[in-house]
């Protein structure tokens, strides 16, 4: 069996697209995950590593006000993270990653609290316009732990969009602990 970042990338070769990635908490785990896989640089464009919050903003477009009122973690932020990821390295897909690995809660969240995004292309049958996916997870586990899960979750996502061929972009999934998922909509 492959694994998940091997499946993204022979995927995203086979579909004829790119990929860029934007990272917080996973300080470049995911590209890492990625550019390991033998002919990634077929489809992989780059990544940024936006640890600090403010090169959110001025990297990745983050809007100032979000960032402001929220911080750091906050699933608008990853969503904007992954569109502003995705145009600024002129990728088809746009993935990130933010939130909380520890020792100490962030922006008021605790420890766990992680956001992954997917902002991919239009749906080719509909012209609908692209859009993204949001998925908050409540992870437990130390620091290395939190953060490994992330770039597995990230990928996951991201798996999901390519294998469908669309983003399937409405709402947020949150990992509800028991190893299934809650919808809700948008904040």
């Amino acid at each position: 069996m492959s694994s998940p970042a091997s499946e993204v990338v022979r995927l995203l070769i086979v579909k004829g697209m790119t990929l860029a990635v934007a990272e917080s908490l996973t300080g470049g785990l995911v590209a890492a995950e990625i550019t390991s896989v033998p002919g990634a640089s077929k489809a992989f464009r780059g990544s940024v590593t936006a640890y600090a919050t403010e090169l959110k903003r001025e990297l990745l477009g983050v809007d100032a006000t979000l960032l402001a009122r929220s911080g750091a973690v906050d699933p608008q932020v990853a969503a904007e993270m992954a569109a502003g990821v995705r145009k600024a390295l002129g990728a088809d897909w746009g993935i990130a990653t933010t939130g909380v690995a520890g020792p100490d809660p962030q922006d008021g969240q605790p420890v766990g609290t992680v956001y992954v995004a997917v902002n991919g292309p239009p749906e080719a049958a509909s012209g609908s316009a692209g859009g993204g996916k949001v998925e908050r997870l409540r992870l437990n586990g130390d620091r290395a732990e939190i953060r490994m899960e992330s770039v597995r979750s990230v990928l996951a996502l991201l798996l999901e969009g390519l294998r469908a061929n669309r983003p399937g972009m409405s709402g947020h999934r949150i990992r509800n602990g028991t190893g299934g998922f809650d919808v809700c909509s948008p904040e």
